[in-house]
């Protein structure tokens, strides 16, 4: 099978955590703070703060920004859960506004006509590795007000203008988690140049605790253990040739598959770099086959195809007295129905590119 994530682990990784295991320091320390300088130098900015997952990180960051009950945070329908989750973890409301069909990204262009006297933050996500289209809203944010709190979990590494997602934002928000394009297993980072952000956070992360039992406000047990960081730090070294990886493997892809009929392939919007978390298309109904055939198909001849993502995020239980109906998002529930990821991580060699373009071919036929 070709698998749709694998992570890279080098002796460097495994040599990393055996010396924390020799040091007996487990739990947060010198580890992190590490991590945590080399995470900011990485992504230009002045502060990084080590978390234990990227739903962690969205969390503490709108804690940070002061979002809570009464307000209203701006967001994307399309995305994995934990970008709406936080906002309701927090005691604020999620206000969806539908995706641009070519990027996936939140329609910059929809988000004014969302904005109320409630409104405090904007989550853009820069969803399968692309950044959003920063000036455009950072100039709309800037007039009414707004925090932006940049969801770049899937973007580690990625760039707009030549500033590193994470920094894309009042805070920026990155994933650990194994499938990502540098992984500790599991952990996140928040990125700010606002040190009193920063200083929230660290106490957010640690039960809101500022020394010892002193509790300033309410925190959770949000701690990165020094056995992650370990595995972070030595992948953070290797970002770059990760993602270069990936950009090569997409390149491949799309060369291979560019003219069938039903296939809409990935772009990279202008001024950005996208380092392809997900390589992700679109089966149309041009396509001789629905795309959940295909999926079945592909899956079939060993290529682990995988559909991210299949339902709006309002579709859910749980989301439902937020009140939007089928038909709210068009472009994001078109997505949803048509979108398919490909393998594409570094461990895809040319003879599983040429594997998966050939049964694309044939199942086009």
């Amino acid at each position: 099978m070709i698998g749709i994530a694998a992570p890279s682990i080098g002796q460097e990784e495994r040599d990393a955590v055996l010396e924390v295991l020799a040091s007996g320091q487990l739990a947060q320390g010198p580890r992190v703070a590490n991590l945590e300088e080399a995470f900011a130098a990485y992504c230009g900015s002045k502060y990084a703060v080590a978390v234990n997952s990227g739903t962690a990180a969205l969390h503490a960051a709108l804690f940070a920004a002061g979002v809570g009950p009464g307000d209203e945070v701006i967001t994307t329908p399309y995305s994995f859960i934990a970008t709406l989750n936080c906002i309701l973890m927090v005691g604020a409301t999620p206000v969806l506004v539908d995706i641009d069909p070519a990027t996936f990204n939140i329609d910059i262009s929809k988000v004014a006509a969302a904005i109320t006297p409630k409104t405090k933050a904007v989550i853009p996500v820069d969803l399968y590795g692309q950044p959003y289209d920063y000036d455009e809203l950072k100039a709309l944010c800037d007039e009414h007000g707004l925090k932006i709190v940049e969801d770049a979990c899937q973007a580690v590494g990625a760039s707009y203008k030549g500033k590193k997602a994470g920094t894309l934002g009042d805070l920026g928000c990155l994933s650990l988690y194994a499938t990502k394009n540098i992984m500790a297993g599991e952990g996140g980072v928040v990125i700010t140049d606002n040190e009193a952000y920063a200083t929230t956070i660290k106490q957010f992360r640690q039960h809101g605790m500022s020394a010892q039992y002193e509790y300033v406000h309410i925190g959770y047990n949000y701690r990165m253990t020094d056995l992650h960081a370990a595995i972070g730090a030595e992948q953070l070294k290797k970002a770059d040739g990760f993602n270069a990886a990936r950009q090569k493997n997409a390149a491949a892809l799309s060369k291979g598959l560019v003219g069938i009929k039903g296939i809409v392939l990935p772009i990279t919007a202008p001024d950005r770099t996208h380092v392809y978390n997900l390589y992700t298309l679109r089966v149309t109904g041009d396509f001789p086959l629905s795309r959940q055939a295909v999926v079945d198909a592909l899956r079939e001849r060993g290529i682990g195809a995988g559909v991210y993502y299949p339902k709006p995020l309002y579709s859910y239980s749980h989301t439902a007295a937020l009140g939007y109906k089928q038909g709210a998002c068009p472009e994001t529930e078109a997505a949803c129905a048509q979108v398919l990821s490909l393998p594409v991580h570094p461990k895809v060699t040319p003879a599983d590119i040429k594997t998966m373009v050939s049964a694309l071919e044939e199942l086009s036929r």
